[in-house]
């Protein structure tokens, strides 16, 4: 085995060695973020609706209006907004 392929062959190793621990890490983070959103619930809190905030924290002002310019156009198509809210 010359030097090119064993370099090639440790970097790979290590390239692989480091996807692992990362996998663990969102693994463990994972957990805690279902313990959290347990929490929440356990103080009364709407975890469906907690989820639906936080996505949209992750959103710029325009792209959320954006979003319920398109979501309320929808729902005026097929007749889910009352009268006063589709004009």
């Amino acid at each position: 085995m010359d030097a090119k392929t064993s370099f090639a062959q440790g970097q790979l190793k290590s390239i692989v060695e480091r996807i692992e621990r990362l996998e663990e890490d969102k693994k463990a983070i994972a957990a805690d973020i279902k313990e959290v959103y347990a929490e929440a619930k356990g103080n009364g809190f709407d975890t469906k609706i907690l989820r639906k905030v936080i996505s949209l924290r992750k959103k710029d002002r325009h792209e959320r209006e954006e979003e319920e310019a398109i979501l309320d156009l929808y729902m005026n198509a097929l007749g889910m907004l009352p009268a006063e809210e589709a004009a």
